[in-house]
Parts: structure tokens; sequence; C-alpha cells
């Protein structure tokens, strides 16, 4: 079987979550199989190998999950991306619209030297609001995106066109295509 046909058979539907119409992609019992953990990690580093990544940088919250994993794998350093207030030192942030609204996240000031070569890292592609904020508060701080790497990417959405501006390099081990 093959990694894909795997996550597909543990990743769990939730319908109606958060809000009506909306069917929530649940990663969480991906996390009871080490093995399977362990296999996640390794198919990104084999994917991303070429990339020369000198950080990895995850979004709030379970990109926190994979992206620690895989800077450890990559001998390189973790850094995170937070929702506005939640880091304790110097940060700066960029705001984005959400269907209803508005979110900001932010990033330690002192995250990476300018200059680095920055993987983010989350769990899921949707639409892409996210991780599009997160790559302009990379290039803030003087980093290049040099790639994405998401467990699932809901490819019915087509949001990796937001993400090309930044790179051209998106890797999802699961895709949705309705």
């Amino acid at each position: 079987m093959s990694l894909e046909q795997r996550l597909k058979a543990v990743i769990r539907d939730i319908p109606d979550f958060p809000q009506p119409g909306v069917v929530f992609k649940d990663i969480t019992p991906i996390l009871k199989d080490q093995e399977l953990c362990d296999a996640i990690v390794e198919a990104f580093a084999a994917q991303i190998n070429e990339l020369g990544i000198d950080v990895v940088a995850g979004v709030e919250s379970r990109g926190f999950l994979f992206g620690l994993m895989l800077a450890n794998k990559l001998s390189v350093p973790f850094v995170p991306i937070r929702k506005q207030g939640k880091l304790p030192f110097k940060t700066i942030s960029e705001s984005y619209k959400l269907e209803y609204g508005q979110a900001t996240i932010e990033i330690h000031e002192d995250a990476f030297e300018a200059g680095c070569r920055v993987l983010i890292h989350d769990d899921l592609l949707a639409t892409g609001g996210t991780v599009v904020a997160a790559s302009k508060l990379i290039e803030k701080l003087g980093g290049t995106v040099a790639g994405y790497a998401f467990v699932i990417s809901l490819d019915f959405l087509q949001s990796r066109g937001r993400l090309t501006r930044f790179s051209e390099e998106v890797v999802s081990l699961v895709s949705y295509n309705d």
C-alpha cells in the first residue's frame, strides 16, 4: 500500500466542522502510529532533499507536529509561526483575510538570518491564505521561501497557484480532488 493510501485510510472526515458545509480532514489518528509518522517525515525529506533548506518554519499549530520532526531529520533549525500574541519575544506580523473576518500570524524577528532558504510546513493546504501570509513573513525577514510541505492538499480549491509567486516547490503527500 502506498503512503498516500495508508494516510487516506486513517485521516478522518469530520462533517460540518468548524462550520456547516465544511468537511474537516482530521490528522490526529495519524499520530497514534509512530511508523506512519516516521514514513511521513522520510517522504518529506526525500522529496525536498535537493532544495537546500536552511530552516523549517511550521505554521500553528498542526504545522508544528511534523515540522519539528522534519527539521530534526534535516539537521536544520525549526521556527514556529504563531497566532498573534502567542510568541514571547519581539515579532513581526502579517494579517490576512479569512472567509469571515481577518487573522494575524507572527514570527520572532530573530527567527533566522537574512538569506536563509526556508521550507514552510503545515498539515493542510486549503485556500492558502495562512501560508501566503507566512511566506510574506519569511520575505520580510530577508529569507527565501524554498518550498512548501503539506501532509494534505485540497486540490479542488486550486490554491497552489497562490503559492507559486513565492516558490514552485509544493509537496503534498495526500491530495483530495473533491
